[in-house]
């Protein structure tokens, strides 16, 4: 880990207090950094926003993706002030940086009230006995879509 490596990881954590104290949401902070320089940033901002999607690690990567004027972070580094969450963690592997650094774990998380382990045992479950009822429905209908996709020869493939 080098000195600039700590200054973003400062930031995220900057970002985390800020958004906190903003009431903003949880305290949590990212940055997305490229070459040396921050191109995106964010802190949690599910409450203040109404957007349970609106975590500091996905705000980040769409200011991020917004500035590149790209919907992949290739040679990006994110710094995180937390383990990220499993959405998080997905948006991070769409967004496909080339490394993340976190500084508090999910344990840290949970002793704060933010516990995502019921999400990781959710999705070890089958559908049928998952606290959320999930239901397959029109499977043939859906799949016109993809097959549509699969013959579009002007897609963007990501």
């Amino acid at each position: 880990m080098t000195e600039e490596d700590k200054k973003f990881m400062q930031r995220a954590i900057d970002l985390a207090k800020e958004g906190m104290n903003a009431n903003a949401g949880g305290p949590f902070g990212a940055v997305v950094v490229k070459n040396g320089v921050i191109v995106g940033e964010g802190y949690n901002k599910v409450t203040s926003t109404n957007d349970p999607t609106a975590h500091a690690e996905v705000t980040a990567i769409r200011n991020a993706c917004k500035a590149l004027g790209t919907f992949q972070l290739d040679d990006c580094i994110i710094y995180t002030s937390c383990e990220p969450c499993p959405m998080c963690l997905g948006a991070i592997y769409w967004a496909r940086p080339k490394m993340v650094y976190f500084g508090c774990n999910r344990e840290d998380a949970a002793d704060i009230g933010f516990d995502d382990q019921f999400i990781y045992d959710e999705l070890e479950r089958e559908l049928d006995d998952r606290k959320i009822k999930i239901v397959r429905l029109m499977r043939k209908e859906a799949l016109s879509a993809f097959e549509t996709w699969a013959e579009k020869g002007d897609r963007t493939e990501y």
